[in-house]
């Protein structure tokens, strides 16, 4: 699998139309709205340790401002990656599932499970479901109680039946590897900052889960007061290898 791959698949399907319009930087989540008023978000990803690919991404064609998912300064990452849901991740994509769980589709008893980010209470993501694992390995960037570090995932990935990622793992770059660790296991991306793209089930990657944002306006003000979810504003969207075959 090339480097890229999983951010050149996103940046081939955007098209020529509409532009930024605004950012709002949350506490959490970072969100874009185009000129065509659809709204995206991502998780909020701190480090602007490197310059910047744009002075800004406001006025900006989606097209041009999406390749910004491959700046290393990760700011702009999370802005670019909003602008991207914001074009993916639509009422009319096809895949609006309301009722949809991200482990709908994905036997986890007596199976080893690795979960890339601390996500137990998220979907149907819970303690109960997960202890019927033969194994769980838990890692995230952040000091978690029960959770490895990130860099564990050289050493558990390979081992799994099944691998459970958040979306957010785009945005810091380490998306690419992850899949490549994974490659022999099921695997869902999940969360709000999964792009609604089934093109990226070409990868090994076996179902998209992630929010589509309905109600932009209470939401763009509530990211900016609290650390929150964004699922009060959004509905769920799924895709599953089975629905693109």
């Amino acid at each position: 699998m090339g480097q890229t791959d999983y951010y050149d698949i996103l940046l081939r399907g955007l098209k020529d139309g509409p532009s930024v319009r605004e950012l709002v930087h949350g506490l959490s989540w970072t969100a874009a709205v185009l000129s065509d008023g659809s709204c995206g978000v991502a998780m909020h990803t701190t480090g602007e340790t490197v310059p910047r690919m744009f002075e800004s991404l406001i006025g900006l064609p989606v097209r041009e401002a999406g390749k910004a998912i491959l700046s290393w300064n990760l700011e702009e990452a999370s802005e670019a990656f909003a602008v991207v849901n914001a074009f993916y991740n639509r009422k009319d994509c096809g895949f609006l599932r309301p009722k949809a769980k991200t482990l709908d589709s994905v036997p986890i008893a007596g199976r080893k499970v690795g979960m890339i980010g601390y996500m137990i209470g998220h979907s149907n993501i819970t303690a109960q479901l997960l202890a019927s694992a033969e194994k769980l390995w838990i890692m995230d960037r952040e000091e978690k109680a029960g959770a490895y570090p990130d860099s564990a995932a050289e050493f558990f990935l390979p081992e799994c039946d099944v691998v459970i990622i958040t979306g957010s793992a785009a945005i810091n770059k380490t998306m690419s590897r992850l899949l490549e660790l994974s490659k022999h296991a099921q695997v869902v991306l999940t969360g709000p900052s999964v792009s609604c793209c089934p093109e990226l089930l070409e990868l090994s990657i076996d179902g998209l889960n992630g929010r589509i944002i309905t109600d932009p306006e209470p939401m763009l003000k509530a990211i900016t007061e609290r650390r929150m979810s964004v699922n009060a504003w959004s509905e769920t969207f799924q895709v599953e290898k089975s629905d693109v075959i």
